[in-house]
């Protein structure tokens, strides 16, 4: 993540002040939204993240990797998908996804949005025995 802790809203000012957003929470948002998408099975976590979620706590930003530069706000998505699906057509939807809501949510416009497709997720082992009493 680049030096900079949080962006500030480039807005006129009108005397009320001004409003900083912090990259933790275009994270949150991102994610939230990549999740959204028919199609992602999860978001890739790593091991930190998995340990703190094995307590209990439910981490929202987790898969997601945002970096604020001069050129502008660059979002990293890591995911997993379900087998089955077009690839490039969930992809597209995640990146639309997360630039619609960003811009609903934060009025921030995303310089880009990279889409890493980590693996995929098959159908559960639960689902066959359930086939093979049918037959």
């Amino acid at each position: 993540m680049s030096e900079t802790t949080s962006l500030e809203m480039n807005q006129e000012y009108n005397g009320l002040g001004k409003v900083e957003i912090a990259p933790e929470v275009i994270e949150v948002i991102a994610s939230i939204a990549a999740s959204e998408v028919e199609g992602v099975a999860q978001m890739r976590s790593n091991f930190a993240t998995g340990v703190v979620e094995k307590f209990g706590k439910k981490l929202h930003n987790k898969g997601i990797k945002v970096d604020l530069s001069e050129e502008g706000i660059k979002v990293e998505v890591y995911c997993v998908m379900n087998f089955g699906v077009s690839i490039p057509q969930i992809a597209q939807q995640i990146q639309d996804n997360i630039r619609q809501t960003l811009i609903n949510m934060t009025g921030l416009v995303t310089e880009e949005v990279n889409i890493h497709i980590v693996g995929v997720q098959f159908e559960t082992a639960k689902q066959e025995p359930e086939l093979q009493q049918e037959m």
